[in-house]
């Protein structure tokens, strides 16, 4: 695994994610074919093992083939990194609206046992 090289500082934490995306996108790209880049099967794994909560949701997901289809910007069948990049990003994105979709529920949720209550002391 070649890592990047430490500086005497210590990573920060967005540093820290981006080392490990790096990390992880080698550890799939590294299996079969091309070192650095994606085939569809590396993709496929990659996606099952490392994306399976937080690619549910994005809505109307798409199928492998899709996809890959999408993120081939280049159609050469293979994955680049900045091609996965714009994977990540997009669940990323998905799942930061996705959070606040659930934290608007639970205060809506709060406010509505909020007025039961002040109801009840009537």
């Amino acid at each position: 695994m070649s890592k990047i090289p430490q500086t005497q500082e210590q990573l920060s934490e967005l540093e820290k994610a981006m080392d490990v995306i790096i990390d992880v996108f080698h550890q799939y790209s590294r299996r079969e074919g091309d070192r650095d880049t994606l085939t569809k099967h590396e993709l496929k794994l990659l996606i099952e093992k490392q994306l399976a909560n937080y690619l549910r949701h994005v809505k109307n997901r798409a199928t492998i083939d899709e996809i890959m289809k999408d993120l081939d910007v280049n159609k050469d069948e293979q994955i680049s990194f900045c091609e996965m990049m714009l994977l990540i990003t997009r669940v990323t994105i998905a799942t930061h609206e996705h959070l606040h979709e659930v934290e608007d529920q639970q205060q809506q949720q709060q406010q509505q046992q909020h007025k039961h209550q002040h109801q009840h002391h009537h």
